[in-house]
């Protein structure tokens, strides 16, 4: 299992109008907490594009001065798809994740066609935990929905 820990400080350059984390950064933060994800669970022989952003929430504003934390781990493979979960450790003074999401990823050749994962990947193994168990019923479900 390949689970990582994103750390970031809320500067005044990723707020919107109200002092919170803006929707751009966010979603900058989450790719790139997804993409360190990614990599780390598939290893050295990683060569990975982002193919859909699959979902993302934002539960709670993040305001300026604040450190928030994404923990990612990959929650679906296929031969050549990667899902990666995220969830937004609790911000002080907050119950449950300040935000959740999905990202899923291909591996690709040096003419940037898709290809398998490689074997040596790291097993799909997501943490325990009823934000977890969330993530992968509404991705069960976006995979059936299309």
């Amino acid at each position: 299992m390949a689970v990582t820990h994103t750390h970031r400080l809320i500067l005044p350059a990723d707020a919107n109008h109200h002092g919170t984390l803006y929707a751009g950064s966010l979603l900058r933060l989450a790719l790139e907490a997804a993409y360190a994800t990614a990599h780390r669970h598939i290893g050295p022989k990683a060569n990975l594009v982002l193919r859909r952003v699959i979902d993302i929430e934002c539960y709670y504003p993040a305001p300026i001065g604040s450190v928030v934390e994404i923990v990612g781990a990959a929650i679906h493979q296929t031969q050549a798809y990667l899902v990666i979960g995220l969830v937004g450790t609790p911000l002080p003074g907050r119950d449950g994740p300040w935000m959740d999401g999905m990202m899923g990823f291909v591996q690709i050749d040096e003419r940037s066609r898709p290809v398998g994962i490689p074997v040596e990947a790291n097993d799909v193994d997501p943490p325990s935990g009823d934000e977890w168990k969330k993530l992968k019923e509404r991705l069960a479900h976006r995979l059936t929905a299309r």
